[in-house]
């Protein structure tokens, strides 16, 4: 990482910004009525390869953009469990966390403010509230639980195994360029039962403006199952950095 620190906390909040605006303005593009990705709100139309899409390129993007500044975190899970490693300061980690959720924040806003019309004519709460947060379609937690815990476990492994293997080293964009589609991969094979989140500021800073703004047809932010998206991830990113270390070391 280069900069100053002020620096490597406007990366996070910038590229946390571009994570949710094109992850969740996917979503949105999937699941309001008469968008140009679907005529009615759902997944008809391939809209699950198109949230892929959205979100692969929401972290490659970044990436590149904002790596050799802030690192890219870009999830308090990432974050959290480099400094539980010991490879990040802990001196450090509350200001990029309130970045990173003030950048999910600013991201869900500008999808609400663009894609306005298609939300008024939404009448699907669930449709609605998919383009803000998650939640476990076999309502339970644990279930739910286990998903985001895996689903981070694998994710930080893998990104962990992409920007440190001998490959990659000398050429960092291929790794962000593998992480990705590593994300895309995720939300693809693992996003069936919770959406996915992997990322507690991706779905908490979102879930706050459902929570907070007049949303039309928003029904309930379900706060009930809020915890999951933010604990399970940050428990999985501890468990997957361990793993790696074990075997490969740092």
């Amino acid at each position: 990482m280069t900069g100053s620190w002020e620096a490597r906390y406007a990366a996070e909040f910038f590229g946390t910004l571009i994570l949710v605006l094109l992850g969740n303005g996917a979503v949105a593009n999937a699941f309001l009525k008469n968008t140009t990705g679907n005529d009615d709100p759902g997944l008809a139309n391939g809209g699950w390869l198109l949230v892929a899409s959205g979100y692969g390129l929401g972290v490659m993007l970044p990436a590149m953009m904002f790596g050799s500044i802030s690192g890219n975190h870009l999830n308090p899970a990432i974050t959290i469990g480099q400094a539980v490693i010991g490879i990040f300061p802990w001196a450090h980690v509350a200001p990029y966390l309130i970045w990173q959720f003030l950048g999910a924040i600013a991201g869900q806003c500008l999808i609400l403010a663009l894609y306005w019309p298609h939300y008024r004519q939404t009448t699907d709460n669930e449709a609605v509230f998919g383009t803000f947060a998650t939640s476990d379609h076999a309502n339970s937690q644990l279930n739910g639980f286990v998903t985001e815990m895996v689903g981070t476990a694998v994710l930080i492994f893998g990104a962990m195994g992409l920007y440190r293997g001998m490959f990659f080293h000398q050429n960092i964009d291929i790794a962000n360029i593998g992480v990705g589609l590593l994300i895309a991969a995720m939300v693809i094979s693992l996003g069936g039962p919770t959406g996915p989140a992997l990322n507690p500021a991706r779905d908490l800073g979102p879930r706050l403006v459902h929570a907070l703004f007049p949303v039309p047809n928003k029904g309930s932010s379900h706060w009930e199952y809020s915890w999951v998206p933010v604990v399970a991830p940050i428990v999985g990113a501890v468990i997957g950095i361990w793993i790696y270390k074990i075997f490969f070391g740092l």
